[in-house]
């Protein structure tokens, strides 16, 4: 299937490793100009290598270093993708981080960190690219939240941020539509890839986790991260004109919830 995708600008945001980097992957493959951004130039740097090693042509592909948590990281990365490929279609609000325990053990300080570093970023980065998007006549965004956004379970603060992006998400469809943008939020369940926090788990505990999979994937694996990417390359696509405020599942049932 042609996803119609061809020289559309995208921005995809934490775009160095995992579902980031997934994402930007599959949309340069569908033609899309990218920006990918990270903190860590290294790690950047890499990951522009490997995005533009599936790019159909050279010049596909913009990295710009950039802590996006910040106001003026976002407004970089924007202001730069804009300035490189001439305008945006396409924001994939990926970036996100929260940390503490229960209720006792996490700070205010953890749960400031936890908005600041994922739901803000989704704002900001939402409310600079609208007026872009609108320029090009329409344009989609897309969240990427998590199962646990959807229902309970994860650490409280990521289930939080994660329920608040999927809300934030569905207000903004609602908002959005009537200037031809669509928004919607993908909810990955567990996934697996070098460097993430299953992978770190799995060779600290690899019989505690291989226990996990049998009790609660019912596929018997993690997902993989080009799982992810190939909904949101859809997503992103004219293919998908008609869903907007919607909240997917990409957890191989992983999830209880009904909705």
């Amino acid at each position: 299937m042609d996803l119609q995708l061809a020289d559309k600008v995208a921005i995809v945001t934490g775009s160095s490793r995992g579902l980031g980097l997934a994402s930007a992957r599959a949309l340069v493959a569908e033609g899309c100009r990218v920006c990918i951004c990270a903190r860590g130039a290294e790690t950047l740097a890499e990951a522009a290598i490997e995005v533009e090693a599936v790019a159909k042509r050279p010049n596909m592909v913009a990295a710009v270093q950039a802590d996006v948590s910040t106001a003026p990281g976002i407004e970089m990365v924007v202001g730069r993708t804009v300035e490189t490929f001439g305008g945006l279609d396409i924001l994939v609000n990926n970036v996100g981080r929260a940390g503490g325990s229960d209720l006792l053990g996490t700070s205010d300080a953890e749960w400031q960190a936890a908005f600041d570093e994922t739901l803000f970023p989704a704002i900001r980065a939402s409310r600079l690219a609208v007026p872009h998007m609108k320029h090009r006549g329409g344009g989609a965004i897309i969240m990427i939240a998590s199962i646990w956004g959807r229902e309970s379970g994860g650490r409280m603060t990521y289930n939080a941020v994660k329920a608040a992006e999927i809300s934030f998400a569905k207000a903004l469809a609602q908002q959005l539509a009537p200037a031809n943008i669509r928004v919607n939020s993908v909810a990955p369940g567990s996934i697996m890839f070098p460097g993430g926090s299953w992978h770190k788990r799995q060779q600290a505990d690899p019989e505690g986790i291989a226990a996990m999979i049998a009790r609660e994937l019912p596929f018997g694996r993690f997902g993989r991260p080009e799982e992810v990417g190939a909904l949101v390359a859809f997503l992103a696509s004219s293919r998908a004109s008609w869903i907007s405020g919607a909240s997917i599942p990409v957890d191989g049932v992983q999830g209880r919830s009904n909705l």
